[in-house]
């Protein structure tokens, strides 16, 4: 899986210099940040819709394809922030073999 990932993260570094014209990526790189903020609300509201909604395979289908959106266009704001898909992923494995509680209390004492 994060093998998927890091080609997906290579790739939107690459579209930073493609043609908005012919680059979603790069059209919404020129759009600015509030533009792709906007994408990452409008997909975890169909990611938390689809949730809702599911029912069957079909209903499976739409909550995976909806969730792959929403990484798609996080990875898209992380890229054009300029942080590296390996912070989040170092984040996560600093998290694992800690409890949800544990760690979440440790980041309020921060």
């Amino acid at each position: 899986m994060s093998d998927v990932l890091e080609k997906l993260a290579a790739t939107l570094e690459q579209r930073k210099s493609a043609d908005p014209e012919t680059s979603y990526v790069a059209s919404l790189y020129r759009q600015g940040l509030n533009k792709i903020l906007e994408k990452v609300g409008e997909e975890a509201t169909e990611v938390i819709l689809a949730a809702k909604d599911m029912r069957g395979e079909q209903g499976r289908g739409e909550l995976i394809a909806e969730v792959a959106d929403l990484w798609f266009h996080s990875m898209v704001m992380l890229s054009h922030l300029d942080v590296d898909i390996s912070e989040v992923s170092d984040c996560l494995g600093k998290r694992m073999g800690i409890s949800g509680i544990d760690e979440k209390s440790g980041r309020n004492n921060q």
